[in-house]
């Protein structure tokens, strides 16, 4: 007695079925342009105005100066690379001139 079983059918629409839905999946390929920089953190970078003199004493001690915007930092770039510091630029202007007898015009 050898019976042969009838193989079951997929109903018309079921997701394997020969009228079912097919799924197809495509992939967007993105590139994104990532501006290059000397060293991280340099696009918010900006070169502050600080007293010589205490600049020179960082350079020794290590200590960190304070600009005229307020920033602390310990200085080690060179600030020719980084566009001036907006506020310490305004500050620097609405000083007056130094009251020591000494002018920078030597």
């Amino acid at each position: 007695m050898s019976e042969t079983m009838p193989q079951p059918q997929e109903a018309p629409g079921a997701p394997g079925g020969p009228d079912g839905p097919q799924t197809q999946t495509a992939v967007l390929e993105r590139t994104e342009a990532v501006p290059e920089v000397a060293e991280p953190g340099d696009h918010e970078r900006f070169a502050h105005y600080v007293r010589k003199e205490k600049i020179v004493e960082s350079a020794v001690t290590g200590e960190p100066v304070t600009a005229l915007c307020g920033k602390v930092w310990i200085p080690g770039r060179n600030p020719d690379r980084f566009p001036v510091c907006p506020t310490c630029k305004e500050i620097y202007q609405g000083l007056r001139a130094p009251q020591d007898g000494g002018d920078d015009k030597s």
